[in-house]
C-alpha cells in the first residue's frame, strides 16, 4: 500500500535499528548465552569463568582498555556490551562481531560454534541488505553467493595441503586488506592476490624462482590448460607488473579501488580453483609435493 518502504537502500558506511536488533540478537543468543546461559535473564551473580576470559581478552586485544575496568557482575557485562552495538559508529560494530566470531575460531567455547556463528549474522546480514558478508572469519565487501562460493573454495582448499600454505596465506591477506573498513589496501590486496597464483603455478611447475608467466608456460601441457586462459591471465600479471601496475616499486600512489582488488581476488580464486583440479586430473597429488 505504500505505507512503509518495500526495500531498503544497501547499507555500506550505516546501519539502522533492525541490523542492529539482528546483529545483537545472534551475539546474544549464539554467544552470551553460549558462555552463561543465565546471561539473558537478569543474572546478578559474578561473571563466569568463561566470561572472565572472554572479557579479558576482549578489554586486551580488541578495546585496548584498562582491564581493571571490566564488569564484575554478569548483568553489567551484558549491558555494556549491548550498548557498544547499538551506541557506536557501525564499523566499529562489525569490528566487534568480527573480533568475537574469531575469540570462538580460536578458543574453546563450550556450545558454541564459530561456523553457526558466521552462518547467522550472514542470514542477518544479508537479510537486512548490508554490504558486508562473513567469508572464513573476515566481514569482507562481497555479497554476491557466487563471488563469496568461489573464494570460500579456494581458501578451503589451500587449508588442506602443507603444500598449498603460501597461496592460502597469500588468499588471506589479499582478503583481510580488502576488508579493513579503517585503512584498506587495495594495492596490496591485488599484490597479495596475483601472488596466490604465482605460488600454486610455481609449486606445479616445481620450479620455485619461476615468475608466474614462466611456470604457466611450463605446466600448460602437463595440465591441460587452454591457451586462451593462458595468455588471458599473463595478460593480468602483465597489468599487475608493468610501470603502471601494483607491482612497480616506485608508484607511490597507483591508480586501483575496491573494484579492482575486489576483481583481482575473485578471478585469482577462481582460477585457483581451476589450476587444483586440473593438477588434480593430471595425477598431480599435493599431498605429496
Amino acid at each position: 500500500m505504500g505505507i512503509t518502504p518495500s526495500s531498503k537502500v544497501p547499507q555500506i558506511d550505516s546501519m539502522d535499528n533492525e541490523l542492529l536488533s539482528g546483529l545483537w540478537n545472534v551475539f546474544h543468543n549464539g554467544f552470551l548465552v553460549g558462555i552463561s546461559p543465565m546471561i539473558g535473564t537478569i543474572n546478578m551473580g559474578p561473571l563466569t569463568d568463561e566470561q572472565i576470559h572472554y572479557a579479558n581478552a576482549l578489554w586486551h586485544d580488541f578495546l585496548k582498555a584498562d582491564v581493571s575496568k571490566i564488569p564484575h557482575f554478569s548483568n553489567e557485562l551484558h549491558y555494556f556490551l549491548n550498548q557498544f552495538i547499538f551506541k557506536k559508529e557501525w564499523y566499529h560494530v562489525l569490528d566487534f562481531i568480527e573480533y568475537s566470531v574469531n575469540y570462538v575460531r580460536v578458543n574453546e567455547v563450550n556450545g558454541v560454534s564459530h561456523e553457526v556463528l558466521e552462518e547467522q549474522f550472514n542470514i542477518v546480514l544479508e537479510r537486512e541488505i548490508s554490504g558486508y558478508r562473513f567469508i572464513n572469519g573476515h566481514l569482507a565487501p562481497i555479497t554476491n553467493k557466487y563471488e563469496i562460493n568461489e573464494l570460500t573454495e579456494s581458501l578451503t582448499q589451500t587449508e588442506s595441503f602443507t603444500a598449498l600454505k603460501g597461496c592460502n596465506i597469500h588468499l588471506q591477506s589479499a582478503l583481510q586488506k580488502l576488508s579493513d573498513r579503517g585503512n584498506p589496501d587495495y594495492r596490496n590486496s591485488i599484490k597479495e592476490s596475483i601472488s596466490a597464483v604465482e605460488s600454486l603455478a610455481k609449486l606445479i611447475a616445481q620450479r620455485p624462482g619461476d615468475s608466474l608467466g614462466a611456470s604457466l608456460d611450463r605446466i600448460k601441457g602437463v595440465i591441460n590448460l587452454h591457451p586462451s586462459l593462458e595468455r588471458g591471465f599473463k595478460q593480468i600479471y602483465g597489468y599487475t607488473s608493468d610501470e603502471g601496475g601494483i607491482r612497480h616499486a616506485l608508484m607511490d600512489s597507483p591508480n586501483c579501488d575496491f573494484e579492482d582488488a575486489k576483481f583481482m581476488l575473485i578471478s585469482c580464486s577462481a582460477f585457483i580453483n581451476y589450476l587444483i583440479v586440473k593438477a588434480n586430473k593430471a595425477g598431480i597429488e599435493f599431498q605429496n609435493l
